[in-house]
């Protein structure tokens, strides 16, 4: 995968040792995909991917190209209001989770503990929306900060876990 992701200056270099020792920038709904892509490729199958963002900072399109990459057909839209969606035709299987909904943390840590029960028993990756809402540490979980620019496109930075080797 080209980690070209914005047209400009800052597409030389790099994108993987930015985005994990700084921040990249994301001029549009099809870099951000591709970021996705190139986190399914990258992180190991069965992470736990923490998204956080305001709304409409990007958080559902870089699930949608974590689907991409991992062979989903189907379309991936945000689960607001169905709270989790699995998608077991991946490689590995997709767990997407939006925890917008739930204002109290023991409900999203509840819902979270049972989502990640299933992944672990399927080999899949987990995509979590809104982990603000949980009250769990996640020690073993990458985090990914997306955040809105003023000319419109988006910045991301990614945090690994403390135990993992970028």
């Amino acid at each position: 995968m080209n980690w070209n992701l914005c047209r400009g200056p800052e597409a030389s270099g790099s994108r993987w040792s930015q985005l994990t020792d700084g921040t990249i920038r994301l001029s549009d709904l099809e870099a951000t995909q591709a970021l996705g892509a190139e986190l399914a490729q990258r992180l190991p199958a069965e992470a736990i991917l923490l998204l956080k963002g305001p709304l409409g900072a990007g958080k559902t399109s870089l699930v949608q190209g974590i689907a991409l990459a991992l062979g989903i057909g189907e379309p991936i839209t945000s689960p607001t209001f169905a709270l989790a969606q699995h998608y077991t035709d991946g490689n590995p299987p997709l767990i997407h989770l939006d925890l917008y909904r739930l204002e109290q943390s023991t409900a999203a840590d509840d819902l979270f503990l049972q989502e990640d029960e299933e992944a672990k028993a399927i080999g899949a990756f987990m995509a979590v929306e809104w982990p603000e809402r949980l009250s769990l540490d996640l020690p073993e979980a990458w985090q990914l900060q997306l955040s809105l620019t003023n000319d419109g496109g988006r910045r991301a930075q990614l945090t690994p876990p403390k135990n993992a080797s970028t």
